[in-house]
């Protein structure tokens, strides 16, 4: 475990380095701990832990009172294991960070992986994913606040939107149940707090890329509701609610960015994510699976350099 532990430090010390040479990187963390349940079985004790974690981002208090964020949020589960010695004292033998496959937070070494889309029609190529090379200064018009923006097709609730988000990103919503994989279905509530209505839809319709609804089991779900592939062709194709952007530095508030990991293996959208916050050009990522609230587009680009990017105005 000692060696474990090394290891991870000096991977998380390379990893401040290119976060600091991106964006400054962090000034400070806050990190509380909450356990949830200790079992004890012979010589082996197991917690179930709750990890929350706030990273300082190097703003002053006149650039937070403008509107930067003041630092980024995460919440990740763990399962701490100890070992008892023959001297009779515990020993951590093991912690494993509960990740399901969305980016890790900013505290942990993984990589992400594929989330298999769920069944659905074949929807041919999506063609060139988002570019990521960074805009010239002034070449896009910054929309920092969500009611300024224009929506793809019709008037929607960016600020209720980005309220919906920033409350729930941790601690979901009672009104809607989890997926193992949550990112699309946190996502999916964001736009319905902003205005999108559900389509008409049944257990035979759910496999459908042009239905979008929520019921109350999964087999009464549309799949376009949590799943990430699903949902980018309804969005896009059918229902035309969004509209891809060409940059990502083209983000606003309120808008959506989706990622394929590993675009060399399928053509398969892995991940879904909502800004939440604009500052000088810079658009802030809230997101489930890892349940994270704004997190740079800098330092997602910067840890994904592989994937391909989808943006979405809304």
């Amino acid at each position: 475990m000692r060696a474990e532990l090394q290891n991870d430090l000096a991977a998380l010390a390379r990893k401040g380095n290119v976060y600091k040479k991106v964006d400054g990187g962090y000034t400070y963390a806050e990190v509380d701990v909450t356990v949830l349940d200790t079992t004890t079985n012979g010589d082996t004790t197991t917690s179930h832990i709750t990890e929350d974690g706030r990273l300082h981002l190097p703003f002053t208090a006149a650039e937070v009172a403008d509107g930067a964020p003041e630092y980024e949020e995460y919440s990740v589960p763990h399962i701490l294991t100890f070992t008892r010695d023959a001297s009779g004292a515990w020993l951590l033998a093991a912690d494993k960070a509960e990740l399901d496959g969305g980016p890790v937070p900013s505290t942990q070494i993984a990589e992400p992986v594929d989330a298999p889309a769920p069944d659905s029609e074949n929807e041919g190529d999506k063609g060139t994913a988002s570019a990521t090379t960074e805009l010239p200064s002034g070449s896009v018009d910054p929309k920092a606040t969500p009611d300024v923006k224009v929506s793809a097709t019709t008037s929607y609730n960016y600020s209720a939107m980005v309220r919906y988000a920033n409350k729930y990103w941790k601690t979901p919503s009672d009104d809607f149940r989890t997926y193992g994989n949550d990112c699309t279905n946190f996502v999916s509530q964001v736009m319905r707090a902003g205005g999108w209505k559900a389509t008409s839809g049944s257990y035979a319709s759910r496999k459908d890329n042009k239905k979008w609804f929520y019921a109350s089991h999964t087999w009464t779900t549309s799949y376009t509701w949590a799943g990430a592939e699903n949902w980018y062709w309804f969005a896009v194709k059918h229902s035309k609610r969004t509209k891809s952007l060409n940059n990502v530095w083209k983000l606003a508030s309120a808008d959506v960015l989706q990622a394929n990991w590993k675009p060399r293996n399928d053509n398969i959208i892995d991940h879904t994510m909502v800004v939440t916050k604009l500052y000088k050009g810079t658009p802030y990522l809230t997101y489930h699976t890892g349940n994270t609230h704004n997190k740079s587009l800098r330092k997602l680009l910067a840890d994904h350099p592989n994937a391909a990017w989808y943006a979405h105005r809304t």
